[in-house]
């Protein structure tokens, strides 16, 4: 059974934390292309890494988003206290910021499944597992990656986690927002994932009150190792 280190980095800025994915997804590479020149009992045992932090607000445009989808200028960031990163992950632009929890896992595929579609649905499935405990029904919606609320109250879908993965000789890096007690403000200064006809949620929205962050990151760790079907180091 794969071995994965947990690291809760806290509140960090999002420069920081992307420089500390790149650390250990650089560790991940190398220990796994050193592995291949080596008799098998030779061979050091595979690392893996799940990284969960809370971002200063920041907006992030992937590799194939639309500048347009962004409604600030550089003068309108500076007021409202926003950073701005053009990052290699999929997808289009989103928002990060406080009462978030964003998740970093950096796993050798190799060492699980090498099936990008496949583990896109399990970092799905860990947070609709995650709002079931909360009482709430995760979807998903077909060519929409991530998780939604629907209902029949409600003319738009809602986006509860978005999902942007990246993969480097089959190591993850980037990962999954999902909006916990966040102020969704400032979602109203992006067409988040350059999505017109589908609004945005969070927990605390959903259940009515403000939920224990700490109980919700001990959850969606637990539903981690349960799907990838690891052991915390």
């Amino acid at each position: 059974m794969e071995k994965v280190y947990f690291e809760d980095l806290g509140r960090i800025s999002y420069a920081k934390a992307w420089d500390y994915q790149q650390v250990k997804l650089k560790e991940v590479v190398d220990r796994k292309l050193n592995n291949r020149d080596l008799a098998e009992v030779e061979k050091e045992k595979q690392k893996h890494y799940l990284l969960f932090c809370e971002h200063n607000p920041v907006y992030t445009l992937g590799r194939s988003g639309d500048f347009s989808n962004l409604l600030l200028n550089e003068k309108g960031l500076e007021e409202h206290g926003i950073e701005f990163f053009k990052i290699n992950r999929g997808g289009d632009i989103t928002y990060h910021g406080l009462g978030q929890i964003v998740g970093y896992p950096i796993f050798d595929m190799d060492c699980f499944f090498t099936d990008i579609h496949k583990y896109v649905r399990f970092l799905e499935e860990v947070i609709i597992r995650t709002i079931a405990e909360y009482g709430l029904d995760g979807k998903r919606i077909d060519g929409s990656t991530g998780v939604w609320l629907v209902d029949e109250n409600s003319q738009k879908p809602r986006k509860i986690c978005a999902i942007g993965i990246h993969l480097s000789r089959w190591v993850t890096m980037h990962g999954f927002a999902f909006n916990v007690n966040t102020d969704l403000e400032h979602f109203g200064y992006i067409i988040p994932c350059g999505i017109t006809d589908k609004a945005v949620t969070s927990l605390d929205l959903e259940v009515g009150h403000k939920v224990d962050y700490e109980e919700v990151k001990g959850k969606v760790k637990k539903h981690f190792e349960t799907l990838f079907e690891f052991e915390y180091a």
